[in-house]
């Protein structure tokens, strides 16, 4: 029996981990930590909320320890980070949070940690092997500062396991999570960029149900498991088979370095959820294989097109004729032609000035 702490329980994935934990014979107590507060309706039955327990606390400031007394499970879920295009850093939030909870899970004696990082950690590459195991080094692409923190929590938690042998750290790279009415802003990010068709460039992708990865979050918290395991459907699916599920969207082609300053461009100006490093994603393949974490016993429930249009609101241009949707097109490419001169203008301002 055994008590588990889990940060981030009000985010989408930390609800679904500890409705799970809730209905486990095996677990004694599930303690639900979230800046927010973690949210009383868990979809659990009455008899099994008593066992969620729910607080209040900041992960970067406030004292963790009495929190985490007795748990000899953390599952580390929480995460604020998400880019800003007003100048603000937020890269260091969720770092100075993961060291605070390592900090304090030393202080209580836990034996098993569990990390939420991201296959983004890989990085997005011409040359990558597809599909990328979990030997595959640690090289996210330098401008996505997502990826940097990501890589970042995993060498803290790296160095966290070498001052406690004999514990377990799992560490859990999910590739792009979504469900039907929930979607991170990754995954907006992508679908944001994904309008422009860079040229000579269609990737393989990969999309994980958010209920699939609180059930590998679970999986490593009961124990077993130690080290990264990458969390993914079988194989991947080409770009153009996901255009079609939910209906063609309009897209512009345009080359690969035109791309970059248009995603630029729309990220300074607002007009699109496309921050700096999100371009190579879009153009270069990071799909990875799910061999480990299946050989420890998880099995995806949905495949990569199911969770995919399950994600994915249905688009109005899916009832649209060929005809119509290249004229929508040609509209966004003008769009686009004339945010490039106004682009155009703002860079020769700052030259004179």
């Amino acid at each position: 029996m055994s008590i588990v702490v889990v940060t981030g329980a009000a985010g989408s994935v930390g609800r679904r981990v500890c409705r799970l934990l809730a209905a486990d014979d095996t677990i004694t107590q599930v303690v639900g930590i979230d800046l927010k507060g973690p949210k009383s309706n868990l979809d659990n039955p009455k008899s099994l909320q008593a066992k969620v327990v729910g607080y209040r606390a900041d992960l970067r400031r406030d004292d963790l320890k009495p929190l985490l007394e007795d748990a000899d499970t953390i599952v580390h879920l929480a995460s604020s980070f998400e880019p800003r295009n007003d100048g603000v850093d937020t890269a260091h939030v969720d770092i100075d949070a993961t060291q605070h909870v390592l900090d304090a899970a030393s202080g209580v004696g836990a034996t098993r940690l569990v990390l939420l990082s991201s296959a983004m950690v890989y990085g997005a590459r011409a040359t990558n092997p597809v599909p990328l195991t979990e030997d595959a080094p640690i090289r996210p692409n330098p401008e996505f500062s997502f990826g940097v923190v990501k890589a970042e929590v995993e060498r803290l938690a790296a160095d966290w396991r070498s001052a406690h042998p004999g514990s377990e750290v799992v560490l859990l790279r999910p590739t792009t999570a979504l469900a039907e009415g929930e979607a991170t802003w990754v995954a907006r990010s992508l679908k944001a960029a994904a309008v422009i068709d860079i040229e000579g460039e269609d990737p393989p992708v990969q999309f994980v149900h958010l209920d699939d990865l609180a059930a590998a979050v679970v999986l490593a918290a009961k124990g077993g498991l130690d080290g990264a395991y990458n969390v993914a459907p079988d194989g991947s699916v080409d770009g153009e088979t996901c255009r079609e599920l939910v209906g063609r969207v309009p897209r512009v082609r345009l080359g690969a370095d035109a791309a970059e300053e248009v995603g630029r461009f729309r990220w300074r100006h607002r007009l699109a959820p496309t921050p700096p490093g999100i371009t190579p994603y879009t153009m270069y393949p990071w799909v990875v294989a799910n061999d480990r974490l299946r050989e420890a016993g998880w099995e995806p429930t949905l495949t990569n097109e199911q969770a995919y249009v399950d994600g994915t609101p249905g688009r109005p241009w899916a009832t649209m004729n060929a005809k119509r949707r290249q004229q929508v097109a040609l509209g966004v490419a003008a769009v686009l032609a004339v945010a490039g001169v106004i682009g155009l203008g703002w860079v020769l301002r700052r030259l004179r000035k």
